[in-house]
């Protein structure tokens, strides 16, 4: 099993790096687990429409050269199905039951994700109507793709 995020940015602060990190190393006993960034396009506040569809665009062709046809793809997305945990443990757990080996999460960048990403997108899940910083957003995807696997597992992690 191969689960890749695909993220637009680094991340650069400490703290969500070392959160990352600990749920990456967890990881290692269930799947092979690697973020991959993309470079993100500068958007200031003042952005017009067409600028900002360029800027996702843009941001939409890096993350497309990185997913492989094979992989099925969760697009972030606010307007995309909100699962719990258990159902997104089952899900994944379905995925790879019937030969989905391979799960790739785009997370977007300040923007949100093109058209073409979403087109892509084998679906598209939300984790509520918060905006979050896409950055934050790394660190809960890779928290929650761990307990989805202690959940498949039947380990006490998950309460």
């Amino acid at each position: 099993m191969n689960i890749k995020i695909i993220g637009v940015g680094k991340v650069k602060e400490k703290y969500f790096k070392d959160g990352i990190a600990e749920y990456q190393k967890r990881l290692g006993r269930f799947c092979k687990f690697k973020i991959v960034e993309v470079a993100d396009e500068p958007a200031p506040e003042s952005l017009s429409q067409n600028e900002m569809v360029e800027v996702m665009a843009k941001e939409g062709e890096r993350i497309l050269s990185k997913i492989k046809d094979r992989e099925y793809v969760f697009a972030l997305a606010i307007k995309g199905k909100e699962r719990s945990s258990e159902e997104f443990a089952k899900e994944i757990n379905q995925l790879t039951t019937y030969g989905h080996s391979d799960l790739t999460f785009v997370i977007g960048g300040s923007l949100g994700l093109s058209p073409a990403v979403l087109k892509r997108a084998n679906t598209e899940i939300s984790f509520g109507r918060f905006t979050l910083p896409h950055k934050l957003m790394r660190l809960v995807l890779t928290e929650q793709i761990y307990r989805a696997f202690t959940i498949i597992n039947g380990l006490p992690y998950h309460k």
